[in-house]
């Protein structure tokens, strides 16, 4: 019988995009009576689903890079890609370690949330374009897609006058 083995990275995407921003949202707006509204929201939303997200994947991407060429591009034998993969690894950590900072600063929310917003949205559309390669790329697309979703509404009723 073959033993199912468990998808760390799927464990990851929905941590980070859902359960965490949702456990922080939840804890300051009973601890702090805070209002539960899109401040709250983007400032926990920042910070876990670009910032924390983007900083280990870029983590991951930078001294693992085999694994998203082979478990989200379905890249295999290919050493020339892993120099890609972990530059992008490197643009990572820059865009997660602003999403983490914005939980500090907040006056680099605005920031955080337009460029890790865009790169979200922009890798989306890439993958709505392209066959999912496996099913990690399908959690990639869908879970970039929520984010640049709830980062544009952050953007809307924050940032737009």
């Amino acid at each position: 019988m073959k033993e199912k083995k468990i998808n760390l990275y799927l464990i990851n995407v929905i941590a980070t995009m859902l359960i965490l921003p949702l456990a922080c949202i939840i804890t300051e707006a009973v601890i702090k009576t805070t209002p539960v509204n899109w401040p709250l929201i983007g400032k926990y939303f920042i910070f876990w689903a670009i910032g924390a997200r983007l900083l280990i994947a870029g983590l991951k991407q930078s001294l693992q890079p085999r694994f998203t060429a082979e478990q989200i591009f379905n890249i295999r034998n290919s050493e020339e890609s892993l120099a890609v993969v972990r530059e992008l690894g490197f643009a990572n950590i820059c865009l997660g370690l602003a999403g983490i900072l914005s939980l500090f600063h907040m006056e680099w929310r605005p920031v955080a949330a337009i460029t890790g917003g865009l790169y979200f949205g922009l890798a989306g559309l890439l993958h709505v374009f392209r066959a999912p390669a496996s099913l990690n790329e399908t959690i990639a697309k869908v879970s970039d897609l929520f984010i640049f979703g709830v980062v544009l509404l952050y953007l809307f009723f924050t940032v737009i006058p």
